[in-house]
């Protein structure tokens, strides 16, 4: 029998700090699901309004899921975060648009009246487990020329990118790249991150600390040093570790609620799900992947780029957002464009990352009262692309 879906809203958003993978890294002696725990009871404790037992399912994206990201992550986080265990969980993969897809798949959920509301977010420990570790090719991909083998090494597919588009040239990169980092610093100077970031104990070599802000920040990066950096995907390239985002540990959690079990609750919403689309594209183009899909959002939402007034796109290289950028006439300095810098000075954890898109968007929402609609946009490996158009419930 025929019935109305429910609309789904954005209520709140955290993250742990981004540190570097590997063992000079903050969360090296960290374990995955632990950095998981941390965003979560941050959450349940900011949104004491909503009853634990109300969640209707809990979501977490990993990219790697092995290890001690490896258990069926949603219920292994709720259950050490002591949420009842009357409440189930699940583990979503989409590589890099793991945590967006967390978000989507919760809020089909909620549209269908299966939940009320529901923690979604993800967790990458890239120095614990990096990409492709664990993973075995099937040979057929390469043998039988299913994809191309650069679509295997994301660094190679961000060279690709500045073949197929020649005219965006590296110097572009460095100075996106030195863009973000200074819109980064300007957020943490300014206390923007302070309303999304949970600082965490972690134990190191030096003993327990503080892990309280991001370890790729370079405020002082300049276009002289990003011109000397090596080019390690190829020689002669385009592509750096100063206009890349880096190996990165970190975990994010939000939570989605029903519009009437948020006006039930007392609950204040930042932001309305409008639509969401997924695309694939060439594997080793991966990069290109945001572009249809924010045609198919925006195409499903009865809206134009111009009806937008917040983009928060991921960063993983500089030459994929300048695809972006290319591709629907947006200058790269455009004030509306990851207005508080990106992964490229913040670090990409996998599958934790969209959860931060979103909690940088509500926050700009708040900031600009006069923008009604917003996007968060990713590239996803081998060849696919993930897009969410949001609205603003702060509009004044």
């Amino acid at each position: 029998m025929p019935r109305a879906l429910r609309e789904v809203v954005y209520v709140d958003g955290v993250r742990t700090v981004f540190g570097k993978a590997g063992p000079q890294g903050l969360f090296w002696k960290t374990r995955a699901d632990d950095m998981g725990v941390k965003v979560v009871r941050e959450l349940l404790r900011r949104n004491a309004k909503i009853p634990p037992e109300r969640i209707g399912d809990v979501i977490m994206a990993a990219t790697a899921q092995v290890g001690d990201q490896g258990l069926t992550l949603g219920r292994d986080v709720a259950l050490l975060a002591g949420i009842p265990q009357t409440v189930p969980g699940f583990a979503v993969d989409r590589m890099c648009a793991g945590a967006l897809t967390a978000v989507t798949a919760g809020a089909g959920e909620i549209a269908m009246g299966a939940a009320d509301v529901v923690l979604a977010g993800g967790i990458e420990h890239m120095g614990h487990h990096p990409m492709g570790a664990d993973v075995e090719f099937n040979p057929r991909f390469v043998a039988e020329r299913l994809v191309d083998p650069s679509a295997v090494t994301m660094g190679a597919t961000a060279e690709n990118l500045h073949d197929r588009f020649p005219h965006l040239e590296k110097e572009d990169a460095d100075a996106f790249a030195l863009q973000s980092q200074r819109r980064a610093a300007a957020a943490w100077e300014n206390g923007v991150m302070r309303e999304t970031v949970v600082p965490m104990s972690v134990f190191t070599d030096e003993g327990w600390k503080v892990a309280d802000r991001d370890e790729f920040l370079r405020p002082d990066t300049t276009m002289e040093g990003l011109a000397a950096l090596r080019t390690p995907f190829r020689p002669g390239g385009r592509v750096t570790a100063g206009n890349s985002a880096g190996l990165t540990d970190g975990a994010t959690a939000c939570f989605l609620a029903s519009e009437e079990t948020a006006a039930e609750l007392g609950l204040e919403p930042r932001m309305r799900l409008v639509g969401y689309a997924f695309s694939g594209v060439e594997p080793e183009l991966m990069g290109i992947g945001p572009i249809p899909a924010t045609r198919r959002v925006l195409e499903q939402a009865g809206l134009t780029l111009d009806d937008v007034g917040l983009f928060e796109l991921n960063e993983p290289f500089a030459i994929q957002v300048l695809t972006w950028c290319d591709a629907f006439g947006v200058a790269p300095d455009d004030p509306r464009l990851n207005p508080y810098g990106g992964a490229i000075a913040f670090g990409h954890p996998l599958a934790a990352t969209g959860v931060r898109l979103m909690a940088q968007l509500a926050y700009g929402f708040g900031e600009r009262p006069d923008v009604r609609y917003g996007l968060t946009a990713l590239c996803v490996g081998m060849g696919m692309g993930a897009a969410i158009v949001w609205e603003n419930l702060r509009v004044g």
